[in-house]
């Protein structure tokens, strides 16, 4: 679910060091060349975000300002200019005695569904010979934009479906891998959710959102959390007859706040007086929360 965006010829540029457009320095004695930082830029529309930038570079510093053209490709977009976004402005500066700059692009949040997939290209227009043969594609970049809706921890609340391969590799008494349980908000910890009877029956379970970083909206669960007993769910006890989990440390948990869903990795595991027994393993479980008609619904179909 994270999109980081990686600014790979940025740094490269950054590395061979500032210099003039008369090299008056050696650290990189080639010629001037332009390009987006990155083929790809991926970035979340935020209620409250004025604008998100999409990262320009040049190989030399010069000592004027540089200014070019950006144009929108009708090919490869299917995120339409004035609708979904704008650009704030068609050409871009280069400051004198700086390396890079931002095409700055405002996206149209209310015009945004959850569920959309957009995207456009932008192009450079700019004189051939600042174009890299290194890397010819350098003129253009694919910038790709998601909703990102404000957290409220009251939308994980409720009933929610659990879609697990915990359950389908250890089901204990279920007779399915899909279970719809009710959830609540932890009355003293914030940001909290109590998943009552989460995978097995009479055994509670919380996750904590993190929604300070809304490119990263990581999910985390407190360690040593009870999931059930051991004779239920192997049919034998391997150490105090408690099985426990907490968040995978190899595999991070995401929220969706539009969508309302969960993707959580837990990491099971058997302790005996505190000394681990073994792990049983990580698991990918879907978290999705509906409404109360949805949730009379499956309950007839006997979730």
């Amino acid at each position: 679910m994270k999109k980081i965006f990686i600014n790979t010829l940025l740094a490269l540029t950054v590395a061979l060091g500032v210099i003039s457009c008369d090299e008056h320095y050696t650290t990189y004695s080639g010629p001037e060349y332009v390009m987006f930082a990155d083929s790809v830029s991926t970035n979340m529309i935020l209620a409250d975000a004025e604008y998100f930038t999409v990262p320009v570079a040049s190989t030399v510093a010069c000592d004027y300002d540089r200014t070019f053209g950006v144009e929108v490709v009708d090919k490869g977009s299917n995120a339409i200019e004035g609708l979904h976004y704008y650009l704030e402005s068609n050409t871009i500066t280069i400051p004198a005695g700086e390396l890079a700059t931002d095409v700055k692009v405002v996206g149209l949040y209310d015009n945004i569904e959850p569920t959309d997939s957009l995207g456009f290209v932008l192009r450079l227009a700019m004189p051939e010979q600042l174009e890299w043969d290194l890397y010819p594609e350098g003129n253009t970049t694919k910038v790709i934009m998601y909703k990102s809706c404000p957290f409220e921890v009251n939308n994980f609340t409720g009933w929610c479906m659990v879609t697990s391969l915990l359950l389908r590799s250890y089901p204990g008494d279920n007779t399915s891998f899909q279970r719809l349980i009710q959830t609540e908000a932890h009355p003293t910890e914030e940001n909290t959710v109590i998943l009552r009877d989460c995978f097995y029956d009479g055994y509670d379970l919380t996750i904590k959102f993190n929604p300070e970083d809304p490119a990263n909206p990581l999910v985390t669960m407190d360690k040593d959390q009870l999931l059930s007993d051991e004779a239920s769910v192997f049919g034998q006890i391997l150490g105090d007859n408690k099985i426990l989990t907490t968040h995978s440390p190899y595999y991070p948990s995401y929220f969706n706040s539009c969508q309302r869903f969960v993707e959580l990795w837990n990491h099971v595991y058997v302790e005996n007086l505190g000394e681990t027994v073994g792990t049983v393993g990580h698991f990918y479980s879907i978290l999705e929360w509906v409404s109360d008609e949805e949730a009379d619904r499956l309950r007839k179909e006997g979730l």
